[in-house]
């Protein structure tokens, strides 16, 4: 056969400064909100009619001023004002909430298909993927991450286009309505624009920093609570808390470096435009002693320099929270474009590839992707008949649980093949061939919610009969009957409430219900006491006829009755057959296993 591509990591490349195409990039997160498309346009329609709305006001006001003092061009009086004014605030609520409640709808669904998106990509991905990454990473991304690109669509793009129509409508009122005092305040727009591109390449990556350090100390936090039995029984809570208040006081020094860049840029932006608008101030007073402006004008001038100052001041803090967006993004998509091993679509869920359960392993090389320097298996072959039991035994670190793990299609092996019924398991739907295959490991991982929905993981559409059935099968059904709640018993996190031997039988029943071609077994009793053992080892007995079975196993008297044990040392099969058979070589590495555990073969 020929032999398997290899598994080349690339190394992760630096990334580039804010440009167009990074910007073209971050603009695919858009795809997520296409769907409530016309709610976003609407939105934005809203948008742009609530700002020019809101821009009659300051109008109003210097007409408002100019009507009280007798001078006013305008044949209305003061309470026809007062009517309008009323008009139009009534309007302008309207056309707010309706543009809020349409940008929650897009910003809400949006986020939430982004979620989606995020989370089938992660459970999609390769085991190697989860053995490179943190979990606190992972989860900073689905969390902190996301929130940041929820608060851009639901809030800060839509503030920042606001303040983009005020700022370009205010600008051109003033030079229609006073062009002269208009000249002096465009003349501040070149220097805050430079100031704002200066400033906003230290505050995003300022912000990204901060970001990976929130990552990293969740990740503390996360490996703290997955390891609290060891973190109690070896008394480091002092130490764990140190190391947790290192990561912090680290995020709080970027954090804070973060607030200085950020504050400087709003006392740059803030000092500035108030010194033009004191020094127009000052200009506008001269003109309206000279009798070349009214005060309403000059009032209506003051109003509309105020609201473009914090249009200005505005866009300078969107800017940046939308910088942070795009790096939250980059983050984001680094997940999404990496390729999953399966896709996560509800037509796959129904499909089985009919498997009777011939195994060959040819030749089979393997390094572990994060030890290629190791070889794991060195040239491994051997082969199992369908229906028939095999067992692996040999010590730790020997490539047992490795053969296991290529089965499934865990890694990509470096060199030979693997085969199931005379076809490369590299060349079959993976999502397709697993659904023929079950585990039963020795360290099982339940989920936290009820016997019945654990048992129902082998098989979602499964009745509650053959639910009953499995656990009968699998010697549970006695003691899930003896819970007050029976199936709906909830079992904790990673199934705390129940005992070992418990949560083995829970197993089997979900193994059971799966109805399997192939079935591994992962020292399934190694840590069970002698009753539980018993147990267990009747319902595997049960779950084990028919089937093809492969049995990783330190105790010898559970496979005594298989069909082949091969005896596994240093990635090569050093000896094989029948229990029989391997007791009577005397100075053979199974016999030598075998006196440590019998008395007398």
């Amino acid at each position: 056969m020929a032999t398997r591509r290899q598994n080349n990591s690339s190394e992760a490349e630096p990334r580039p400064r804010l440009t167009r195409e990074k910007l073209r990039h971050a603009a695919r997160i858009f795809r997520y909100i296409r769907p409530y498309r016309w709610a976003f346009i609407g939105g934005m329609f809203l948008l742009f009619l609530s700002s020019m709305v809101f821009m009659i006001f300051p109008f109003l006001t210097g007409v408002m001023v100019d009507t009280a003092q007798g001078t006013s061009k305008y044949p209305v009086s003061l309470g026809q004002i007062g009517w309008i004014l009323l008009l139009v605030l009534a309007a302008q609520g309207f056309v707010s909430y309706t543009r809020i409640y349409l940008f929650a709808i897009v910003s809400e669904k949006g986020i939430a298909g982004l979620r989606q998106a995020l989370y089938e990509k992660l459970v999609s991905l390769p085991i190697v993927f989860f053995e490179q990454s943190r979990v606190g990473d992972l989860v900073s991304r689905l969390t902190s991450d996301v929130e940041k690109l929820y608060n851009a669509f639901s809030i800060t793009l839509a503030e920042f286009f606001r303040q983009v129509i005020i700022l370009v409508v205010g600008v051109a009122l003033l030079a229609f309505r006073a062009p002269n005092l208009s000249l002096i305040m465009l003349a501040t727009f070149p220097v805050i624009v430079i100031g704002a591109m200066f400033f906003g390449r230290f505050i995003r990556k300022l912000s990204k920093e901060r970001q990976e350090e929130l990552a990293a100390s969740n990740t503390v936090v996360n490996e703290t609570i997955q390891a609290i039995q060891a973190v109690k029984a070896f008394t480091n809570e002092f130490f764990e808390a140190v190391r947790y208040g290192k990561s912090i006081d680290k995020m709080v020094r970027i954090a804070l470096n973060y607030a200085r860049w950020r504050a400087l840029f709003s006392v740059f932006i803030v000092s500035f435009l108030f010194g033009a608008l004191f020094f127009i101030i000052w200009e506008g007073a001269y003109m309206v002693q000279n009798g070349t402006m009214s005060v309403g004008r000059l009032i209506e001038f003051v109003v509309y320099t105020g609201i473009l100052g914090g249009a200005i001041a505005g866009l300078g803090n969107f800017y940046t929270e939308l910088l942070g967006a795009i790096g939250a993004t980059e983050r984001i998509r680094e997940i999404l474009d990496e390729p999953g091993e399966v896709k996560v679509e509800k037509e796959l869920q129904a499909r089985r590839l009919p498997l009777k359960g011939n195994i060959r392993y040819e030749q089979v090389h393997f390094s572990y992707p994060t030890r290629k320097d190791m070889e794991v298996l060195k040239g491994l072959s051997f082969e199992v008949e369908a229906g028939k039991k095999i067992a692996l035994v040999g010590s730790s670190g020997a490539g047992k649980s490795t053969i296991v793990q290529l089965l499934l299609k865990f890694y990509e092996i470096d060199g030979g093949d693997i085969l199931v019924d005379g076809r490369s398991i590299y060349d079959m739907d993976t999502t397709a061939y697993r659904r023929n295959m079950a585990i039963v490991p020795q360290e099982v991982i339940l989920f936290g919610g009820t016997i019945r929905e654990n048992i129902l993981y082998g098989k979602p559409e499964a009745s509650e009969e053959e639910v009953i059935e499995a656990a009968r099968q699998a010697n549970a059904w006695d003691f899930i009957r003896s819970f007050p709640e029976g199936l709906a018993t909830v079992v904790g996190e990673r199934g705390v409430k129940l005992s070992g031997g418990q949560r083995q039988r829970i197993a089997i029943a979900r193994a059971i219900l799966k109805d399997p071609a192939i079935l591994l077994l992962d020292e399934a009793t190694s840590s069970l006491d002698a009753e539980s053992e018993k147990a267990v080892q009747d319902a595997l007995n049960k779950l084990l006829e028919g089937r093809t079975s492969i049995i990783i196993a330190h105790r010898l008297a559970t496979i005594r009755n298989v069909d082949q044990i091969y005896v596994i040392d240093k990635g090569r099969i050093i000896e094989q057959g029948t229990h029989e058979e391997l007791s009577l070589i005397e100075d053979g590495a199974y016999n030598s296993l075998a006196r440590l555990q019998f008395e007398p073969i």
